[in-house]
């Protein structure tokens, strides 16, 4: 059964940088990054297909890039100019396909 290992969260300032790493036991078409903040629902922030298509969510273009390196079933996710809004416990699983059990998923907390 695939599994995801999420790590890279942590505490960092207004605008400032992250850059989170998503280990994948197989082999997804495609990828993406999600998140949960406090009281909120689970919402999808970017994905990414093997082929290098990309989609991302309003709140999070121009400042967050997603990656895959495919031989390493791994995608990042590169966050710019983090906001507190950002904060929340990111998640990586599939993307544009049927859900695998979800990680644990790494904190992310923007605070000055």
């Amino acid at each position: 059964q695939v599994q995801f290992v999420e790590s890279g969260g942590g505490l960092v300032q207004p605008g400032g940088s992250l850059r989170l790493s998503c280990a994948c036991s197989g082999s997804i078409y495609g990828m993406g990054w999600y998140r949960q903040a406090p009281g909120k629902q689970r919402e999808l922030v970017a994905g990414i297909t093997t082929g290098g298509s990309t989609y991302y969510a309003d709140s999070v273009k121009g400042r967050f890039t997603i990656s895959r390196d495919n031989p390493k079933n791994t995608v990042y996710l590169q966050m710019n100019t983090l906001k507190p809004e950002d904060t929340a416990v990111y998640y990586c699983n599939a993307f544009g396909g049927s859900f695998v059990p979800w990680g644990q998923g790494t904190q992310v907390t923007v605070s000055s």
